[in-house]
């Protein structure tokens, strides 16, 4: 049939891939899959994370060592907790985390509940796997200070999207996998707008805000709220 057929481009997917442009004589040339952070921007990144974090190490070396008592005494079990988790471009690494479950945790794990639009939360604040301990650890977010080793081994950041766990991650769609372009961090825009009381993989869109708008002065920003966040305990069980 003599119909015309046009195509739209489609840029906008081009913007979260962070798409560069360049001539060859007289043909614009689209580099796509740029790094989102690269050159001065991830040294300044990574300097500021080592630099920071070998602080705070140091003034909360008793604490670390008071919980890791106290989980010993509170519960039999490891007083860490490791779970493989979700890196920058998909790499798999074993996240830290003190351990705020009975030891078989991973065993007795609940199927999944669904919210009112009928999709599946995998965390809840009634659950029963919990120890006491680890519910008063959870809603300080103090089980999340092992954490800072994974900063100094470059797995993570300080400020960042939060890792997810992998079978959530093979289940993403193509748009969300553009959250893995950038580093995971303790930190990020997500737990400073909403934290627990949104699910990560349902607000991925606040993810993809953080990394187009990055820059060390929005990850000072977040560090800042993320204090007041921990003191009102927003969204944290």
């Amino acid at each position: 049939e003599p119909v015309r057929v046009r195509l739209v481009p489609d840029y906008f997917r081009l913007v979260f891939v962070q798409s560069s442009v360049e001539m060859l004589g007289d043909l614009p040339l689209i580099g796509l899959r740029e790094p989102r952070l690269s050159g001065l921007a991830w040294a300044v990144k990574r300097v500021f994370d080592v630099v920071v974090t070998l602080i705070l190490l140091v003034l909360s070396a008793p604490l670390l060592l008071l919980i890791a008592v106290l989980i010993k005494l509170d519960s039999p079990g490891p007083v860490l907790f490791k779970q493989r988790r979700v890196g920058e471009n998909g790499r798999l690494f074993d996240m830290y985390k003190f351990r705020t479950m009975v030891p078989d945790a991973e065993a007795r794990r609940p199927a999944p509940r669904l919210d009112a639009q009928g999709r599946p939360v995998h965390k809840h604040a009634d659950d029963e796997r919990v120890t006491r301990l680890g519910r008063f650890l959870r809603r300080a977010s103090l089980d999340e200070l092992p954490q800072f080793f994974n900063v100094l081994k470059g797995e993570m950041s300080l400020v960042g999207p939060r890792p997810e766990q992998q079978f959530i991650v093979e289940a993403y769609e193509p748009w969300q996998r553009q959250r893995l372009a950038v580093p995971p961090g303790i930190t990020g825009w997500w737990q400073v707008n909403g934290r627990g009381d949104q699910p990560m993989h349902l607000n991925t869109h606040l993810d993809l805000y953080y990394i187009r708008n990055y820059s060390l002065w929005l990850d000072l920003v977040i560090l800042w709220r993320t204090i007041g966040v921990v003191i009102r305990r927003q969204g944290a069980f």
